[in-house]
């Protein structure tokens, strides 16, 4: 018997970047590793400041359709694990969804056999030589 995996959601809780006392718990958020930027309603980011920086911006739906959003900034938390990124403000009727990026940036990957985040394994992001430079190749 093959049982499907339901969609999973988390609680996190996003924060106006310039002013950490400003911050909203955003519960249901899908986990959609498709998606490579997160999305949260705009009532929610209104209400903790967080302004549009990029405008309009022209983003292609999993369904071929094209849609324009407002994109601000913010730190994202979910549990203990925290990130800053780009947060597409989403318009009434999107889904709110923690993105791809989010995740890599929280150190996070969705476990499909638990079907549970998880943390992921470090990156590697340079090598270091014996002398302590960065070797960049």
């Amino acid at each position: 018997m093959n049982k499907r995996m339901g969609p999973l959601t988390v609680t996190c809780q996003i924060e106006n970047q310039r002013d950490r006392t400003r911050w909203v718990r955003v519960p249901d958020v899908s986990i959609d590793t498709d998606s490579e930027l997160t999305w949260i309603s705009r009532e929610h980011l209104v209400a903790i400041g967080v302004e549009p920086e990029k405008r309009d911006r022209r983003l292609a739906l999993a369904n071929a359709q094209e849609v324009t959003r407002s994109i601000g900034f913010g730190v994202i938390r979910v549990g203990e694990d925290v990130t800053t990124d780009e947060l597409i403000i989403a318009e009434p009727g999107d889904l709110q969804v923690l993105g791809a990026r989010t995740l890599r940036g929280l150190g996070l990957r969705v476990d499909s056999t638990t079907a549970r985040l998880v943390a992921a394994e470090p990156f590697l992001v340079a090598e270091v030589s014996d002398d302590g430079a960065i070797d960049e190749n």
